[in-house]
């Protein structure tokens, strides 16, 4: 669609650091000269009368959370009476609130009127500047505002120094055709990053498939084929399994034992032995309390039942079910039926879920020989690793997307690159397209196609930048 983006025919000196080169026919204006720049302030908390209005109300962490690069609500509102008590201004829709204070530099644009508080500052632009271009500018010189940031108990950024700060500003259409044109390009790379997660989660689905259909005796990893023979194990949730394995409940195969308690304080950042605890390792300490090769279950939280490996001498916590071989066993192999087995599903539920330790024990398992053991082991480290590398690759391709675009915004309102030809060209986008510049993965979840392969099937290439 756009082939080589070319710089401008003209350049000029900014006289601006952070800037460099602009083109020539660009203005370099002080951002107070082109907005109006508006304080926070917060009503008092003692007074429940100012607080639960209509009357949006943001803070910095309001910021921090916002999906997305609109503004239409905040975790607080305060009453008309609440803003008439306080130093607070409200600002029409479409002003940019910045966060001034450590943080610096979170941003939004207002969909509705509101104020804030004094961590922040609103923009209100003039007639001759875009919200958008506002946004995704200051989106670009935010390294540079940070190191503007003065304090000794918190950094912040004062108003003056605010609106002192020197920006690019392109001609209004010249804005205007920027925005649509990073608009349209964040399309185009949020859909394949959202190909590339839907890729990583249906990989990872993939994987323990495999390693369940091994673990459970459902394949013979010699052949890939199901056992010749099969016999009733008695237990719902594995079924069948080959006639030569033993079926046997867990307290028959392991013993399950809590880790020791220790105090956060004895634990450090670094030391001698790694301390794990429900959901892996917590930290280092200078003493242990294991020494081997273990299976770790996680033992309270949300996570209970999860599955990690400790190696030589350790310290495991009370958080931390070590799981004790009785019989001669490969412990990759166990752990990894264990993992296939979801333990999180045998929780006792609770403000803090743990897990039923002794309902865990009299589970039925599958045991099979120690020769299959090793076998179905290698056939999961080598299932882990290849999968494993295509999901590290489409992470790694993520990654290069995000940073690209961060490079194209920087590039696009900064002048470095012409882009009027190509926003001039540019489809018109179908209904529901609006960009929001976001994509983690929660987000990208809900936006998913319905058709898997569809979405798997996109590229780079369709993005075309």
């Amino acid at each position: 669609m756009m082939g080589t983006l070319n710089p401008y025919p003209a350049y000029k000196d900014s006289g601006v650091p952070w800037l460099g080169q602009v083109p020539e026919h660009w203005e370099v204006r002080r951002l107070g000269s082109v907005t109006q720049i508006l304080n926070g302030a917060t009503p008092s908390s003692s007074r429940p009368e100012y607080w639960d209005g209509d009357i949006v109300w943001v803070t910095p962490d309001d910021l921090g959370k916002l999906k997305g690069r609109y503004i239409d609500n905040s975790s607080r509102r305060i009453t008309q009476e609440g803003y008439n008590a306080c130093g607070t201004t409200l600002a029409p829709a479409g002003s940019i609130v910045v966060s001034t204070r450590a943080p610096i530099g979170h941003l939004g644009i207002l969909r509705v009127a509101a104020c804030a508080n004094q961590g922040c500052r609103l923009l209100v632009p003039q007639a001759a500047t875009a919200s958008e271009y506002l946004y995704h500018m200051l989106v670009a010189a935010r390294p540079s505002l940070d190191v503007l940031g003065q304090g000794s108990t918190f950094l912040e950024l004062s108003r003056s120094k605010l609106g002192s700060f020197y920006i690019p500003l392109p001609p209004l259409p010249e804005q205007n055709a920027i925005v649509g044109f990073l608009d349209w390009a964040d399309r185009r790379i949020r859909r394949v990053i959202r190909a590339r997660q839907r890729r990583m989660k249906l990989l990872e689905e993939y994987k323990q498939a495999l390693i369940h259909q091994a673990v459970t005796g459902r394949i013979d990893v010699r052949t890939s084929q199901p056992y010749p023979a099969y016999k009733d194990s008695g237990v719902e949730w594995l079924g069948k399994v080959p006639t030569h394995w033993e079926v046997l409940r867990l307290k028959y195969v392991a013993r399950l034992r809590s880790g020791e308690s220790i105090t956060s304080e004895r634990i450090e950042e670094t030391g001698d032995y790694p301390v794990y605890g429900g959901n892996g390792i917590r930290g280092f300490t200078s003493s242990f309390t294991h020494e081997g090769e273990f299976v770790l279950i996680g033992r309270q939280g949300a996570l209970c039942g999860n599955i990690n490996y400790a190696n030589g001498r350790f310290w495991a916590s009370e958080h931390a079910v070590v799981v004790h071989p009785l019989r001669k066993c490969l412990t990759h192999w166990l752990g990894e039926l264990l993992r296939a087995m979801n333990l999180n599903q045998y929780s006792i539920a609770a403000a803090q879920p743990g897990l039923a330790v002794e309902r865990i024990q009299n589970l039925t398992i599958p045991f099979p020989p120690i020769e299959e053991q090793e076998q179905i082991d290698q056939y999961i480290n080598n299932q882990i690793n290849a999968f494993d590398a295509a999901i590290s690759a489409a992470r790694r391709e993520i990654e290069l997307l995000r940073e690209y675009r961060e490079r194209l915004v920087s590039d696009a309102v900064t002048g470095k690159v012409d882009v009027r030809e190509v926003a001039a060209r540019l489809p018109e986008e179908p209904p529901g397209e609006e960009s929001e510049w976001m994509d983690t993965e929660e987000i990208a979840e809900a936006e998913m196609p319905d058709d898997d392969a569809a979405a798997v099937a996109l590229s780079e290439e369709e993005v075309e930048i």
